[in-house]
Order: C-alpha cells, then structure tokens, then sequence
C-alpha cells in the first residue's frame, strides 16, 4: 500500500502551503520503463469539522472531503500555517475541537508541519524538549509561547525523526523534498524536484532572507558614532575612533554600546559590512573582491568567511539568489 499522507486543512490555512503536500508527495512512483509505477503515496485532505468547506487566507474557501476520523489513518500527518488558530498562538493552547482531532492520530505517526503549522505541534506538546524550527518572523514568539522547544531560527528545516518542522512558505518544500529522498532516495527526490522545477536542496537557512536593521534613535547616546561609523564602512574604523564621536572613553562607549545595541561596537560592525555586502551582491555586478572592499572586509576570502557565518551561502550563493535579475550588465 502507498504511504499514507494525511494533510490537516486549518481555518485560515495558506492556500499554497496546503498544496506543497499534495504536489511533492503526489509525484514520486514506483520505478517502471512505462513511467506507470504505482504512486508510493496517498495524499488526502481533511479537516477538524466533518467534510464541508474550509476558509483559507485569501478570498475563497476550499471544500474538504475528509473529517478528522482521517488523521487515524495517517501514516504521516502534515499540518500546515494558518492565519487563524486563535488560542494556539495567543495562548500555546489547543481548542478543544483541535485536540479531539489530533486525538485521532495513532502513536508512532511521523508528524511534520509547514511554516507556522509547528505551533499546532507544539501546543499538543509533540515538540516538548525537542529540535524544532517555524518562520522566522514568528520564531522569538514561539520560543516565548513554548519554552520546552529548541527552538533554531536559521535553518530551513529540521529532521528530528518521526517529528519534523519547516520554516517559512517555500521551505516547505525543502522539507517534503527531504523527505522524499529519506523515504525513497535521492534519484526519487531529484526527479520530483525536476518535474516541479524547484532545486532538489537549497545551501543555507532562514538568515539569507532575514534582514535585521538597528533601530537608530536620537536618544541614543551613541548614534552620532553608529552614523559616522556607517559612512566609512569601505575603510577601517577603530573603536577608539567611534568613542571620540561622543567624547567618551573607550571603556564608557563600549559599555553605553552594547547597552543600547545589544552587541559589541566590533560585532554591530560587523555586522553592518553584511548588510553592506548584501546590496551590493543584490543590486550591482561588482565582483566579489570589488564587494569585499567596498564593504570593508578588504579580501574575497574575509567577505566569504563572514557572509557564510552570518548568511549560511557564500557571496557568490547569494547573489545567484537574490540579485535583481532585469538588472542591466555592469550597472
């Protein structure tokens, strides 16, 4: 019998979430000459209610065939984001309706969520003590909400055997995918990733996409110093050098620093030359050593080590990515 999975439609579900399930596990066969192997899974839609329509996010509803007496069938159960689980995300707690659901899936059923689908596994504490990632907008919430979750914000998926969880949106795919080849192989996962035109894996996690600003205040006793600082990013800049800014010691500004900024004046420097990195790799066709030093890491090989630690891909990875693509040559 094909594996059985079991995706659970929420109120307020995400539309191309929901799909992810039904199009990466619905294409994998068995190996045949004919291309007519059977299926290797079954993928079915349910919902908390008895069969009958499901509000999405967007302007139409969806009509579930499927009550939750589905879920006890499930060899895999996936529940993906929804923009109105209430209780779950104001409180970690189920309602009731979602409990008596969940109550139907039989021990031993690998559970699996898409983006913030992982709050559902965590308020019905699947994820007490364990590895566990969501989107990363909502991941300092969630380790708020559930303290008992090891919570990795950077990464785009996490395998913790029978329970796994997925950051944000696409990332889902990254995940079923994953999946595919843990079940079936890496040519059953590479030949799904090609006919739904995706990558069959993706270099690095969640913080290629994540953009962290500083928030300048006119409060704060050492902006003057953060501003001047971000004006000379192509050069060096010593710590000595942003203390006189304000007129403070060393010791004083380093303290004030790390009070207002939450890092050092070293690490928020470092920082910055990332962010600065980052547009130029994104919106100009400067070559890696031009980048390097315009954002002030002087070398190819000093931008590379510090773009992959804080990014997780290397400069060129990035670009690839992210570059503006009707950008014109040279410009």
């Amino acid at each position: 019998m094909p594996h059985r999975v079991v995706v659970l439609a929420l109120d307020g579900l995400i539309p191309f979430e929901l799909g992810i399930p039904q199009r990466i596990f619905g294409l994998p066969r068995e190996p045949d000459p004919l291309g007519r192997g059977e299926k290797l899974y079954e993928v079915v839609t349910c919902s908390v209610r008895p069969p009958g329509p499901v509000p999405t996010d967007a302007d139409f509803h969806i009509v579930v065939e499927h009550g939750p007496e589905a879920l006890a069938t499930a060899d895999t159960v996936v529940v993906p984001a929804s923009y109105a689980l209430g209780p779950v995300h104001r409180e970690g707690r189920l309602t009731g309706e979602l409990a008596a659901a969940l109550a139907h899936i039989r021990p031993g059923t690998r559970l699996v969520s898409i983006c913030t689908g992982a709050y559902v596994l965590a308020a019905a504490g699947y994820l007490d003590g364990r590895p566990a990632t969501t989107h990363w907008a909502s991941a300092d919430h969630f380790q708020r909400l559930f303290p008992k979750v090891r919570v990795d914000p950077d990464v785009l998926f996490i395998d913790d055997g029978d329970v796994l969880t997925s950051a944000g949106v696409a990332a889902g795919i990254d995940l079923c995918l994953h999946i595919v080849r843990r079940d079936h192989g890496t040519a059953v996962a590479n030949d799904v990733a090609r006919r739904s035109v995706v990558p069959p894996h993706r270099d690095g996690g969640q913080a290629q996409f994540v953009r962290r600003p500083l928030p300048e205040t006119g409060l704060a006793s050492t902006a003057a110093a953060r501003a001047w600082a971000l004006g000379r990013l192509d050069g060096p800049v010593s710590l000595r050098e942003m203390a006189a800014q304000e007129s403070m010691s060393v010791r004083t500004f380093t303290r004030r620093f790390r009070e207002e900024a939450g890092v050092s004046p070293g690490q928020w420097l470092t920082r910055q030359r990332v962010e600065r990195a980052r547009h130029l790799l994104e919106s100009t066709a400067l070559s890696v050593d031009q980048v390097a030093r315009d954002a002030g890491f002087g070398t190819a090989a000093s931008l590379r080590q510090h773009v992959r630690a804080a990014l997780g891909v290397s400069p060129t990875a990035y670009r690839r990515t992210f570059r503006t693509k009707a950008m014109a040559p040279g410009s």
